[in-house]
């Protein structure tokens, strides 16, 4: 059964990162903005029937809830707790097994993907998000936040500006990082 063992306040004023006793995921992480983007995902389509929910984001062990700026914590949290305690966690879509790496993938974009793994992902999973490299074009690298991250004002303005600049210093001094 699973149940939530810490709730951890995010940057983002309205996202709370809920830490659970089970892992969901091993690999992958999954972003929702709407629940007809998870209409086909049991976990994140339950969380959004909770009224005030507007994304839903899930790695790990842990749910990152973001609230409409109207809601409050105390009409979600309760119905989200009792959803928790009958879900079956066997619903949940299962995950790909992860792929080798392409012969053919891009170097600099693979060096981005391991500085960022090392460096970025895990600091922003601890504040209930995550990022997802979008593309790169020559040495500009488009990246999308997930979860708290997602509408947080740091992470779009000094987070990314960060982001760029231990890329610049690590990778190589002309990528610029620009949010998708």
């Amino acid at each position: 059964m699973l149940f939530i063992v810490n709730v951890d306040s995010t940057p983002n004023p309205n996202a709370l990162k809920f830490v659970l006793n089970e892992r969901l995921l091993r690999y992958e992480t999954r972003q929702f903005h709407n629940i007809e983007e998870a209409k086909n995902d049991p976990l994140a389509k339950g969380i959004f029937e909770i009224t005030g929910v507007v994304s839903v984001f899930y790695m790990d062990k842990f749910i990152t809830i973001e609230k409409s700026k109207d809601a409050n914590w105390g009409q979600i949290q309760k119905p989200f707790i009792n959803f928790l305690k009958i879900f079956d966690r066997n619903l949940i879509p299962s995950e790909d097994e992860l792929k080798p790496p392409d012969e053919n993938t891009d170097e600099l974009l693979k060096k981005i993907n391991e500085l960022l793994d090392n460096k970025v992902r895990p600091a922003l999973a601890g504040d209930g998000g995550g990022l997802q490299v979008m593309g790169i074009d020559r040495y500009t690298v488009k990246i999308h936040y997930q979860g708290a991250c997602g509408s947080c004002p740091t992470a779009i303005s000094g987070t990314l500006m960060a982001i760029e600049g231990l890329l610049k210093q690590d990778i190589h001094p002309a990528i610029e990082v620009v949010a998708a």
